[in-house]
């Protein structure tokens, strides 16, 4: 690689707007213009990060009615509360990171919250934080029905909701479940296959408006000017949406666990397989194990479960000495603890 002096580097480096480049071209792939008319009042929080020049060239560009409400930049992120657990983190769906949002969230129709490098969103109604797999849900349907992309499918990981495969089959859209990593979904973005890509960890990004790739990696201001499109052409806010939606096709109950486990366990349990899980869950037949995505092929780095109301996931953390265990059930709250119960004791048995 040829080397050069700082100096004489920057001496023969052009400047390239970056921020002015997004700015000018998202318009192609969310209908600022019904945003701009609706009047909508926005506010945005980028805690502390790179979004702040975008959100005010955004507005300015667009004339849209929009007040970024920390202007802060401080990499020492000083100014965050601390996390369930007393830690800092810049998680925007988390209502303790964003609490200063939510503080705020009378004086707009709709809040936005990005994380530092923006690729991720928190969305935020008078009604609250919205959870991220809803969001993602009602972001699914909006978009496709309200764009064509003909045979384009819906991306998620397989450990997002599966309300997002009922969305997808009520709208006769194919599902391309992927293992977790944002990285599978570029290959279908950038040919135009996959319409939208999501999850559970609030990231995602979907096509232009004309079906060809926008950006294909995780994009939390995307993600929330669609939340003000969705309010602005529909007249009710996404979880307004995520209700409507709930009631025809069932509600999800979601649950996450972080189990601590010595390297050596975490080995094992990343050898997971079929006959490790029994006949049945929480009072339901086992439909499907999975070791690989359905959409891709690729190892799920773990295992899936999936009955037909519920379903658990459970997965080493490729940079923890932790174990993820995942379940969701459409059955209730006591379902769902009963299908978690049954995910823990599979790893006990594992690592007895």
């Amino acid at each position: 690689m040829k080397r050069l002096p700082l100096k004489e580097a920057l001496s023969r480096a052009k400047p390239f707007d970056f921020a002015g480049l997004y700015v000018e071209k998202v318009q192609e792939a969310v209908d600022l213009e019904a945003i701009r008319a609706s009047g909508l009042r926005l506010g945005v929080d980028p805690l502390g990060g790179a979004s702040l020049a975008v959100w005010e060239r955004l507005a300015e560009a667009y004339g849209l009615n929009l007040e970024v409400v920390n202007r802060a930049i401080d990499p020492t992120f000083r100014f965050m509360p601390p996390d369930h657990d007393g830690k800092i983190r810049m998680d925007c769906s988390s209502p303790y990171a964003m609490a200063g949002l939510l503080a705020l969230k009378d004086r707009y129709d709709l809040a936005i919250g990005n994380d530092p490098d923006a690729d991720r969103h928190g969305i935020v109604t008078p009604r609250g934080l919205m959870n991220p797999n809803h969001y993602l849900a009602a972001a699914l349907h909006h978009l496709f029905t309200t764009r064509a992309w003909p045979g384009a499918k819906a991306g998620k990981t397989a450990v997002t909701s599966a309300l997002l495969d009922r969305v997808a089959g009520e709208l006769g859209r194919e599902v391309y479940e992927t293992p977790v990593g944002f990285k599978y979904f570029v290959e279908g973005l950038l040919q135009g296959w996959l319409g939208f890509g999501g999850e559970e960890s609030a990231g995602a990004s979907f096509l232009r408006q004309d079906g060809r790739p926008f950006s294909t990696d995780k994009d939390g201001i995307l993600l929330g000017l669609l939340a003000a499109e969705i309010m602005a052409r529909r007249g009710q806010a996404p979880d307004e949406l995520y209700e409507t939606l709930v009631e025809r096709l069932g509600r999800p109950h979601y649950a996450r666990k972080d189990l601590p486990v010595t390297p050596e366990a975490k080995a094992r349990l990343s050898e997971l397989t079929l006959e490790a899980v029994g006949q049945e869950v929480a009072g339901e037949p086992i439909l499907r194990v999975l070791t690989r995505a359905p959409g891709n092929g690729e190892p799920l780095g773990g295992l899936k479960v999936v009955t037909e109301n519920a379903w658990f996931a459970v997965r080493p953390s490729g940079t923890e000495d932790i174990v993820k265990v995942y379940a969701e059930s459409f059955r209730g709250e006591e379902h769902l603890k009963a299908v978690l119960e049954a995910a823990m004791a599979l790893v006990a048995r594992l690592l007895a």
